[in-house]
C-alpha cells in the first residue's frame, strides 16, 4: 500500500484509508454510546453524568498516546515517501519509549489525585461518588489504551488501515459484551461498568502489540538497544503537541461546560450534554474517517514533493467531507427526538435534549473545512499552522462562547456556542488554507 500513495487514484486511496478509520472511529463511538445507554437505563441518569465526568479526562491522557502516535506517523509517512525507512524505525523507537513515560506517569498522579482530578472535571454530589467508583477501576486499562492510540495511526502510516480497524473494533466488542454481564447479569454498577471498559482497553494495547511484534508491519525495532534521540523525541512532539493540546483544550472546554451547565442548568443538564456528546461522536465518525484517511495520503506525497496530488488530495477530502457532514445535517434534523429516545426513556430529559441537540449541530456542513485544513498543515510538519488550527473551534471560539453566552441567555447560550463556534473557525480556516494553496502549493507540472 505505501508506494500506491504516489500513484494510486486519490480518490481511490482517501476512500481505502477512510473507510477502515471510519468504522474503527464508528465501533469506538458505538462503544461509548452503548456504554451511555446501559448506565443510564441500568443504573441511573447521574450515571450518565460521571462518564461524562470521567472520559474526558481518559481521552486527555491517551491523547498524549496519540499524539506521540499522529506526531510521528507524520515524521514516518514522509520518511517513507523519501524511501528513508531507517529514519521511520528509529521514530517508532522513540514513539515507544515517550509512551512508556507517559503512562507511569499516569498511574501515579490519577491513583494520587484521583479526587481532586475529578472535582477539577465536574464531579459534584451523587455524580462525585459515582464518577470515583468508575475512575477507580480503569486507571489500570488507561497505559493499554493510550498504547493503543499511539499505534494507531502508525498502523495507519504503514499502509494496513484494516488492523487499525481492527484494534478499534475488538476493545469496543469487548466493553459491549461485557457490560451486559457486568451491569445486568452480575448487578455490579459503575464498578462493573469501570471492569467491562478496563478489560477493553487491556484488549486493544495486546492487539497493537501482536501487530508490531508479528510481521504484519515493515518497521524493524531494535530491542536490545533501543536509539533514545532528543531531535526526534522534540520533532515527535512538536507535532504530536497539537493533538494533545487540542485534547487539552477539549478537557479545559468540557470543565467550563459543566460549570455553565451546573450554574445555568442543574446535574441533568451534564446527563443532557453526555447525550449531545454521544450523538455528535457517532453522527461524524465518517468525516472524522476522511480526516483519518487524508493525513497518510497527504504526507506521504508532501514528502515526495508531488503538489499536484498533495492538492488533489484536499480537494477530494473536502467534497467527500462536506458531502457526508451535509447528510448528517439532514439527518439529525429528521430523527433527533429517535436519537434521543435511544439513551432514555424519560419524557422530560428527551425534550430538553432534543431542543439542544438541534441548536448545537446547526453548521454542521461546515466542520470538514476546519479538520482538513489542520490535518493538511499536521501532515506536512507545519507545527504552529496545525496547532493554531486545531485549537480555533474549541480554544479561541467555544471556550470564551461557553462561558459567557449562558450570563446572557442562560442554558441555552452553552448549546448556541456551538454552531457559533463551527461558522467562525470554518471561515478562518479557509482563508488560510486557501493562501497556503496559493503561496506554497505550486503545481509542479
Amino acid at each position: 500500500m505505501i508506494n500506491k500513495f504516489g500513484i494510486e487514484k486519490i480518490s481511490s486511496l482517501v476512500l481505502k484509508q477512510a473507510i477502515p478509520a471510519s468504522i474503527g472511529i464508528l465501533a469506538m463511538s458505538l462503544n461509548m454510546i452503548v456504554d451511555t445507554i446501559f448506565v443510564g437505563r441500568w443504573i441511573n441518569l447521574l450515571a450518565i453524568g460521571a462518564l461524562t465526568v470521567v472520559l474526558p479526562i481518559v481521552f486527555l491522557v491517551s491523547s498524549v498516546g496519540m499524539g506521540i502516535g499522529i506526531g510521528g506517523s507524520s515524521i514516518i509517512s514522509r520518511a517513507l515517501g523519501e524511501k528513508n525507512k531507517k529514519k521511520a524505525n528509529w521514530v517508532f523507537e522513540n514513539q515507544l519509549f515517550l509512551t512508556f513515560v507517559v503512562s507511569i506517569l499516569f498511574l501515579v498522579i490519577g491513583s494520587t489525585f484521583s479526587v481532586p482530578l475529578l472535582r477539577l472535571f465536574g464531579a459534584q454530589g451523587q455524580i462525585a461518588i459515582l464518577a470515583k467508583e468508575y475512575f477507580d477501576i480503569i486507571i489500570y486499562g488507561v497505559p493499554f489504551f493510550t498504547f493503543a492510540m499511539m499505534g494507531n495511526p502508525v498502523i495507519r502510516a504503514l499502509g494496513k488501515p484494516n488492523y487499525a480497524m481492527y484494534a478499534i473494533i475488538l476493545p469496543a466488542l469487548v466493553n459491549i459484551g461485557l457490560d451486559v454481564i457486568f451491569i445486568k447479569v452480575l448487578n455490579l454498577g459503575m464498578y462493573g461498568a469501570g471492569l467491562a471498559t478496563t478489560a477493553s482497553f487491556v484488549a486493544s494495547g495486546l492487539f497493537v502489540s501482536w501487530f508490531f511484534i508479528s510481521k504484519k508491519n515493515r518497521l524493524s525495532l531494535n530491542v536490545k538497544n533501543p536509539r533514545i534521540n532528543t531531535s526526534l523525541i522534540k520533532e515527535i512532539l512538536s507535532l504530536g503537541s497539537i493533538t494533545f493540546i487540542r485534547q487539552g483544550t477539549i478537557s479545559l472546554l468540557i470543565i467550563i461546560l459543566n460549570y455553565s451547565l451546573f450554574k445555568y442548568g442543574c446535574a441533568i443538564s451534564i446527563s443532557i450534554y453526555g447525550i449531545i456528546n454521544r450523538v455528535m461522536m457517532f453522527a461524524l465518525f465518517p468525516v472524522l474517517g476522511v480526516t483519518q484517511g487524508f493525513l497518510p495520503v497527504a504526507g506521504y506525497n508532501y514528502g515526495a514533493k508531488d503538489v499536484k496530488r498533495v492538492k488533489e488530495t484536499i480537494r477530494i477530502s473536502l467534497l467527500f467531507g462536506t458531502g457526508i457532514a451535509s447528510l448528517i445535517f439532514i439527518l439529525i434534523m429528521l430523527f433527533h427526538t429517535e436519537l434521543i429516545q435511544i439513551f432514555t426513556d424519560d419524557k422530560r430529559l428527551v425534550k430538553l435534549t432534543s431542543k439542544a441537540l438541534i441548536i448545537a449541530f446547526l453548521a454542521t456542513p461546515l466542520i470538514t473545512i476546519q479538520l482538513i485544513g489542520s490535518a493538511y498543515f499536521q501532515a506536512a510538519g507545519k507545527t504552529l499552522k496545525a496547532l493554531l488550527l486545531a485549537l480555533l473551534k474549541q480554544g479561541f471560539f467555544l471556550i470564551p462562547l461557553v462561558y459567557f453566552l449562558p450570563k446572557i441567555y442562560g442554558i441555552n447560550g452553552v448549546w448556541i456556542s456551538f454552531p457559533i463556534a463551527d461558522i467562525l473557525s470554518a471561515f478562518v480556516t479557509f482563508i488560510i488554507l486557501r493562501r497556503e494553496i496559493k503561496l506554497n502549493l505550486k503545481s509542479n507540472t
